[in-house]
C-alpha cells in the first residue's frame, strides 16, 4: 500500500516523532493514505515553521511503500466510534500512555474534531455526545507506525515539493 508523509524535508528513514505531545495515536511516524491530505500537511507545516523562524520552507511529500504482510499489531478505527474517542482521548492527554499496537489506524482528530476531543478532554462534553457531534464532521485518515518494528515495513520511494495549494 502507498502511504504518504507531509512535511518540510525528505525524510528516507522514518523515525518515531517523540517531541510532539498531544497527537491523536501517541508518539508516532505518521501517514495517510490520501495523497491530498499529505499535500495539505506540508504546507501546513511549511507554514508554520515560516511564522516560527521568519524564513522560507519547502512543503514536501514523502512516498512510501507500507509492506501491510508483516507480523505487526494493527488497531484499525473505521469511524469516529466510542473507543476511538478514548484513545484519542488518553493519548492527547497522558504522554506516558501506551496503547500497545505497532500501528493505529483512524480518522484525524483535524481542527474541528479536534475541538471537540479537547471539550472532551477538558470535562466540558460528554464522550457522547462528542461521537454525535463528530458524526456530521469529514474526517480523514491517518496510519500512525508506533514502533521501530512497524516502521520496518516502510520502503522510501520518492519526495516531491507540493506546488502552490489553493
Amino acid at each position: 500500500m502507498i502511504v504518504y508523509h507531509g512535511t518540510t524535508l525528505e525524510i528516507q528513514k522514518p523515525e518515531i516523532i517523540r517531541n510532539e505531545v498531544g497527537r491523536d495515536f501517541g508518539f508516532a511516524f505518521y501517514t495517510t493514505d490520501i495523497k491530498e491530505q499529505a499535500q495539505r500537511w506540508a504546507a501546513r507545516r511549511a507554514k508554520i515553521l515560516m511564522r516560527i523562524n521568519g524564513v522560507t520552507y519547502l512543503p514536501i511529500v514523502n512516498i512510501y511503500n507500507w509492506n501491510e504482510d508483516t507480523d505487526v499489531r494493527i488497531k484499525k478505527f473505521s469511524g469516529a466510534s466510542m473507543e476511538w474517542l478514548d484513545m484519542v482521548v488518553e493519548c492527547r492527554s497522558n504522554p506516558d500512555y501506551a496503547h500497545g499496537y505497532d500501528i493505529v489506524e483512524g480518522k484525524i482528530a483535524n481542527d474541528n474534531v479536534g475541538e471537540t476531543v479537547s471539550y472532551v478532554v477538558q470535562g466540558i462534553m460528554r464522550k457522547e455526545d462528542a461521537i454525535e457531534r463528530l458524526k456530521f464532521e469529514k474526517i480523514n485518515n491517518q496510519i500512525a507506525f508506533c514502533t521501530e518494528k512497524a516502521i520496518s515495513d516502510l520502503s522510501f520511494i520518492e519526495s516531491y515539493t507540493v506546488k502552490e495549494m489553493n
